[in-house]
């Protein structure tokens, strides 16, 4: 750490010129800028109304906080509740499944008009291994 204090011949030390640069001031965080949202996608469906619309709207701030999360914090997330969901043989399995439900449903739900006829089926297989998963683990079958 540099001392400003004069030394013994008189001279006084100065500070090193990257000492105090990058330093937040005392109580001030530095933060990272958000990422800027990816250019030339629309963010909603052109035309949409009743509940597309509202669905797009209330899920869009969502959508940005999940995009601004650090990339891999999301799919760690979901893979960890999916793995409960499929070690756990009782309904705190059935639970954890839940979150990976809703996030799968609710992207699929969005992409919807955007999908081709495969698209589609493979969507709607995957939600609904992820129902008969959770189903099972509630008691259902």
């Amino acid at each position: 750490m540099a001392d400003n204090r004069p030394r013994n011949d008189g001279s006084r030390r100065t500070p090193h010129p990257l000492a105090q640069k990058n330093r937040p001031q005392s109580g001030q965080a530095r933060r990272k800028p958000p990422r800027p949202l990816p250019p030339g996608e629309q963010f909603f469906t052109p035309g949409a109304t009743g509940l597309r619309k509202t669905v797009e709207t209330r899920a869009a701030p969502l959508l940005v906080f999940f995009y601004q999360l650090p990339k891999v914090i999301l799919p760690i997330v979901l893979v960890v509740f999916l793995l409960i969901g499929f070690a756990v043989t009782d309904w705190r399995g059935g639970l954890a499944t839940l979150p990976v439900i809703a996030f799968v449903g609710g992207l699929a739900y969005l992409s919807w008009p955007s999908l081709g006829t495969g698209g589609r089926l493979l969507r709607l297989a995957v939600v609904a291994f992820l129902v008969a998963v959770a189903v099972t683990r509630f008691g259902g079958f």
